[in-house]
Protein backbone atom coordinates (compact mmCIF):
# COMPACT_ATOMS: atom_id res chain seq x y z
CA UNK A 1 0.00 0.00 0.00
CA UNK A 2 2.93 2.18 0.62
CA UNK A 3 4.87 1.35 -2.27
CA UNK A 4 1.63 2.28 -4.56
CA UNK A 5 1.14 5.65 -2.60
CA UNK A 6 5.17 6.64 -3.22
CA UNK A 7 4.12 5.57 -6.68
CA UNK A 8 0.92 7.90 -7.59
CA UNK A 9 3.60 11.04 -5.44
CA UNK A 10 6.09 10.12 -7.98
CA UNK A 11 3.74 10.50 -10.50
CA UNK A 12 2.41 14.02 -9.73
CA UNK A 13 6.40 15.22 -9.61
CA UNK A 14 6.81 13.73 -13.13
CA UNK A 15 3.51 14.96 -14.73
CA UNK A 16 4.25 18.41 -13.06
CA UNK A 17 8.19 18.78 -14.57
CA UNK A 18 6.87 17.61 -18.15
CA UNK A 19 3.91 19.75 -18.43
CA UNK A 20 5.20 22.85 -18.12
CA UNK A 21 4.27 25.32 -21.02
CA UNK A 22 7.46 27.75 -20.12
CA UNK A 23 10.16 25.10 -20.47
CA UNK A 24 13.49 26.60 -21.85
CA UNK A 25 16.57 24.48 -21.50
CA UNK A 26 18.40 27.85 -20.59
CA UNK A 27 16.69 28.40 -17.15
CA UNK A 28 16.31 26.57 -14.19
CA UNK A 29 13.06 25.10 -13.03
CA UNK A 30 10.76 26.65 -11.31
CA UNK A 31 11.00 25.19 -7.79
CA UNK A 32 8.00 22.43 -6.89
CA UNK A 33 6.01 23.58 -4.04
CA UNK A 34 3.30 20.86 -2.88
CA UNK A 35 1.60 21.52 -0.01
CA UNK A 36 1.14 18.79 2.90
CA UNK A 37 -2.53 19.31 2.19
CA UNK A 38 -2.31 18.52 -1.53
CA UNK A 39 -0.06 15.08 -1.05
CA UNK A 40 -3.20 14.08 1.60
CA UNK A 41 -6.07 14.57 -0.81
CA UNK A 42 -4.35 12.38 -3.10
CA UNK A 43 -3.70 9.91 -0.87
CA UNK A 44 -7.47 9.85 0.31
CA UNK A 45 -8.21 9.88 -3.21
CA UNK A 46 -6.43 6.65 -3.82
CA UNK A 47 -7.75 5.08 -0.63
CA UNK A 48 -11.41 5.96 -2.12
CA UNK A 49 -10.87 4.50 -5.35
CA UNK A 50 -9.12 1.30 -4.23
CA UNK A 51 -11.71 0.83 -1.68
CA UNK A 52 -14.34 1.30 -4.21
CA UNK A 53 -12.55 -0.90 -6.53
CA UNK A 54 -12.66 -3.54 -3.55
CA UNK A 55 -16.23 -3.12 -3.00
CA UNK A 56 -17.05 -3.90 -6.39
CA UNK A 57 -14.78 -6.95 -6.78
CA UNK A 58 -16.74 -8.52 -3.41
CA UNK A 59 -19.95 -7.91 -4.82
CA UNK A 60 -18.96 -9.40 -7.97
CA UNK A 61 -18.11 -12.75 -6.08
CA UNK A 62 -21.37 -12.76 -3.92
CA UNK A 63 -23.12 -12.37 -6.73
CA UNK A 64 -21.42 -15.10 -8.62
CA UNK A 65 -20.50 -13.20 -11.18
CA UNK A 66 -16.81 -13.93 -11.28
CA UNK A 67 -15.01 -16.43 -13.00
CA UNK A 68 -13.54 -18.97 -10.74
CA UNK A 69 -11.21 -17.71 -8.79
CA UNK A 70 -8.00 -19.10 -6.39
CA UNK A 71 -7.40 -16.14 -4.13
CA UNK A 72 -8.38 -12.77 -3.61
CA UNK A 73 -6.49 -9.57 -5.32
CA UNK A 74 -3.35 -8.65 -3.56
CA UNK A 75 -4.32 -5.30 -3.07
CA UNK A 76 -7.17 -5.91 -1.70
CA UNK A 77 -6.00 -7.46 1.58
CA UNK A 78 -6.80 -4.78 3.67
CA UNK A 79 -10.26 -4.21 2.96
CA UNK A 80 -10.93 -8.12 3.14
CA UNK A 81 -9.09 -7.89 6.58
CA UNK A 82 -11.25 -5.18 7.48
CA UNK A 83 -14.53 -6.14 6.45
CA UNK A 84 -13.99 -9.64 7.77
CA UNK A 85 -12.71 -8.25 11.52
CA UNK A 86 -14.94 -5.33 11.48
CA UNK A 87 -18.57 -4.59 11.49
CA UNK A 88 -19.77 -5.07 8.08
CA UNK A 89 -19.17 -8.79 7.78
CA UNK A 90 -21.36 -9.46 11.34
CA UNK A 91 -24.01 -7.13 9.75
CA UNK A 92 -24.25 -8.59 6.71
CA UNK A 93 -24.60 -12.62 8.59
CA UNK A 94 -27.12 -11.28 11.14
CA UNK A 95 -29.50 -9.81 7.79
CA UNK A 96 -29.19 -13.39 6.14
CA UNK A 97 -30.14 -14.93 9.45
CA UNK A 98 -32.74 -12.82 9.97
CA UNK A 99 -34.15 -13.12 6.27
CA UNK A 100 -33.91 -16.30 7.01
CA UNK A 101 -35.75 -16.83 9.85
CA UNK A 102 -38.90 -14.35 8.84
CA UNK A 103 -39.00 -16.93 5.59
CA UNK A 104 -38.78 -20.10 8.10
CA UNK A 105 -41.70 -18.80 10.74
CA UNK A 106 -44.13 -18.19 7.76
CA UNK A 107 -44.06 -21.44 6.73
CA UNK A 108 -46.38 -23.83 7.02
CA UNK A 109 -45.07 -27.39 7.53
CA UNK A 110 -46.97 -30.11 6.64
CA UNK A 111 -46.35 -32.33 9.53
CA UNK A 112 -45.07 -35.88 8.65
CA UNK A 113 -41.24 -35.07 8.86
CA UNK A 114 -40.36 -34.39 5.31
CA UNK A 115 -39.94 -30.57 5.81
CA UNK A 116 -36.10 -30.07 5.44
CA UNK A 117 -33.49 -27.11 5.69
CA UNK A 118 -29.86 -28.13 4.81
CA UNK A 119 -26.92 -26.44 6.32
CA UNK A 120 -23.17 -25.96 5.29
CA UNK A 121 -20.53 -25.88 8.05
CA UNK A 122 -17.74 -24.27 6.98
CA UNK A 123 -18.12 -20.35 7.13
CA UNK A 124 -22.02 -21.41 7.15
CA UNK A 125 -22.04 -23.07 11.03
CA UNK A 126 -18.41 -22.86 12.07
CA UNK A 127 -16.08 -20.31 11.15
CA UNK A 128 -12.31 -21.00 9.81
CA UNK A 129 -11.77 -17.22 10.27
CA UNK A 130 -9.00 -17.77 13.00
CA UNK A 131 -7.42 -20.06 10.45
CA UNK A 132 -7.49 -17.51 7.34
CA UNK A 133 -6.67 -15.29 9.52
CA UNK A 134 -2.77 -17.01 9.97
CA UNK A 135 -2.77 -17.32 5.94
CA UNK A 136 -3.67 -13.99 4.09
CA UNK A 137 -7.39 -13.71 4.43
CA UNK A 138 -7.59 -15.82 0.97
CA UNK A 139 -4.14 -14.53 -0.31
CA UNK A 140 -2.49 -17.63 -0.04
CA UNK A 141 -3.73 -20.24 -2.57
CA UNK A 142 -5.39 -23.27 -0.29
CA UNK A 143 -3.88 -25.73 1.05
CA UNK A 144 -5.84 -28.52 2.04
CA UNK A 145 -2.82 -30.24 4.11
CA UNK A 146 -2.69 -27.23 6.46
CA UNK A 147 -6.19 -26.84 6.68
CA UNK A 148 -7.07 -30.17 7.59
CA UNK A 149 -4.37 -29.73 10.44
CA UNK A 150 -6.50 -26.50 11.69
CA UNK A 151 -9.89 -29.08 11.04
CA UNK A 152 -8.44 -31.91 13.23
CA UNK A 153 -7.90 -29.31 16.26
CA UNK A 154 -11.78 -28.98 16.43
CA UNK A 155 -11.33 -25.18 17.44
CA UNK A 156 -13.45 -23.69 14.92
CA UNK A 157 -16.20 -21.29 16.41
CA UNK A 158 -20.05 -20.76 15.89
CA UNK A 159 -21.15 -18.04 13.45
CA UNK A 160 -23.38 -16.81 16.11
CA UNK A 161 -26.50 -15.30 13.59
CA UNK A 162 -26.35 -18.56 12.28
CA UNK A 163 -26.31 -20.92 15.39
CA UNK A 164 -29.22 -18.64 16.48
CA UNK A 165 -31.23 -19.43 13.08
CA UNK A 166 -30.29 -23.12 13.44
CA UNK A 167 -31.85 -23.38 17.25
CA UNK A 168 -35.18 -21.47 15.39
CA UNK A 169 -35.12 -23.93 12.51
CA UNK A 170 -34.88 -26.97 15.03
CA UNK A 171 -37.66 -25.14 16.96
CA UNK A 172 -40.09 -25.01 14.29
CA UNK A 173 -39.78 -28.08 13.34
CA UNK A 174 -37.94 -28.95 10.00
CA UNK A 175 -35.58 -31.72 9.77
CA UNK A 176 -32.03 -30.09 9.85
CA UNK A 177 -29.32 -32.46 7.55
CA UNK A 178 -26.41 -31.03 7.77
CA UNK A 179 -24.41 -31.28 4.43
CA UNK A 180 -20.49 -30.60 4.00
CA UNK A 181 -18.09 -31.19 1.84
CA UNK A 182 -15.61 -32.16 4.23
CA UNK A 183 -13.98 -35.69 4.28
CA UNK A 184 -15.69 -38.59 6.10
CA UNK A 185 -12.70 -38.88 7.57
CA UNK A 186 -13.82 -35.90 10.01
CA UNK A 187 -16.64 -37.09 10.79
CA UNK A 188 -15.93 -37.38 14.62
CA UNK A 189 -13.81 -34.15 15.24
CA UNK A 190 -16.56 -32.34 13.02
CA UNK A 191 -19.49 -33.66 15.48
CA UNK A 192 -16.62 -32.67 18.59
CA UNK A 193 -16.81 -28.86 17.14
CA UNK A 194 -19.95 -28.72 16.22
CA UNK A 195 -21.19 -29.59 19.79
CA UNK A 196 -18.60 -27.80 21.46
CA UNK A 197 -19.81 -24.70 19.32
CA UNK A 198 -23.43 -25.11 20.13
CA UNK A 199 -24.83 -27.10 17.36
CA UNK A 200 -26.79 -29.82 19.75
CA UNK A 201 -28.66 -32.44 17.60
CA UNK A 202 -29.62 -32.63 13.70
CA UNK A 203 -31.08 -35.04 11.87
CA UNK A 204 -28.33 -36.32 9.07
CA UNK A 205 -24.39 -35.20 9.11
CA UNK A 206 -23.53 -36.17 5.00
CA UNK A 207 -19.95 -35.71 4.32
CA UNK A 208 -17.85 -36.50 1.28
CA UNK A 209 -16.34 -40.39 1.01
CA UNK A 210 -13.25 -41.55 -0.41
CA UNK A 211 -15.75 -42.26 -4.00
CA UNK A 212 -16.59 -38.38 -3.59
CA UNK A 213 -13.06 -37.22 -3.48
CA UNK A 214 -12.67 -35.63 -6.86
CA UNK A 215 -16.37 -34.14 -7.73
CA UNK A 216 -16.93 -30.99 -8.12
CA UNK A 217 -19.09 -29.15 -5.02
CA UNK A 218 -21.85 -28.25 -6.96
CA UNK A 219 -22.69 -32.00 -8.33
CA UNK A 220 -21.65 -33.59 -4.97
CA UNK A 221 -24.16 -31.47 -2.97
CA UNK A 222 -26.85 -31.58 -5.97
CA UNK A 223 -26.42 -35.83 -5.83
CA UNK A 224 -27.22 -35.24 -2.58
CA UNK A 225 -30.31 -33.59 -2.24
CA UNK A 226 -31.63 -35.38 -5.54
CA UNK A 227 -31.05 -38.32 -2.57
CA UNK A 228 -33.45 -36.69 -0.15
CA UNK A 229 -35.67 -35.74 -2.56
CA UNK A 230 -35.78 -39.42 -4.08
CA UNK A 231 -36.20 -40.37 -0.31
CA UNK A 232 -39.32 -38.56 -0.29
CA UNK A 233 -38.19 -35.27 1.32
CA UNK A 234 -38.93 -31.44 0.72
CA UNK A 235 -35.87 -29.21 0.34
CA UNK A 236 -38.06 -25.50 1.72
CA UNK A 237 -34.38 -23.94 3.14
CA UNK A 238 -30.67 -24.35 2.34
CA UNK A 239 -28.34 -21.83 3.71
CA UNK A 240 -24.67 -21.88 2.91
CA UNK A 241 -21.76 -19.83 1.78
CA UNK A 242 -20.70 -21.17 -1.83
CA UNK A 243 -22.99 -20.55 -4.71
CA UNK A 244 -22.40 -24.71 -5.25
CA UNK A 245 -23.94 -25.37 -1.92
CA UNK A 246 -27.46 -23.19 -3.38
CA UNK A 247 -27.17 -24.31 -7.13
CA UNK A 248 -27.51 -27.40 -9.37
CA UNK A 249 -30.34 -29.99 -9.31
CA UNK A 250 -32.69 -30.16 -6.96
CA UNK A 251 -32.53 -26.50 -5.30
CA UNK A 252 -34.34 -25.50 -1.86
CA UNK A 253 -37.52 -23.64 -2.26
CA UNK A 254 -35.61 -20.90 -1.09
CA UNK A 255 -31.68 -20.56 -0.69
CA UNK A 256 -30.03 -18.28 1.57
CA UNK A 257 -26.08 -16.93 0.48
CA UNK A 258 -23.87 -16.16 3.87
CA UNK A 259 -20.56 -13.89 2.68
CA UNK A 260 -17.48 -15.35 2.30
CA UNK A 261 -14.83 -13.08 -0.01
CA UNK A 262 -12.12 -15.61 1.17
CA UNK A 263 -12.16 -17.89 -0.81
CA UNK A 264 -14.31 -19.57 -3.75
CA UNK A 265 -15.39 -23.85 -4.02
CA UNK A 266 -16.66 -24.31 -7.59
Amino acid sequence: MLFLKLFLLFSLFSFTFSHDAAFDPHLLPRPLIIQPEDIETQFEKFDDELNLHCTSWRFSVEANNLSPWKTIPEECLGYVKEYMTGRGYKLDLERVSSEAGVYAKNLELSGDGKDVWIFDIDETLLSNLPYYIEHGYGLEIFDPIEFDKWVQKGMAPAIEPSLKLYEKILDLGFKVFLLTGRNEKHRSITIENLTKAGFQRWDKLILRDSEQHGKLAVVFKSEKRSEMVEEGYRIVGNSGDQWSDLLGADPSRRSFKLPNPMYYIP
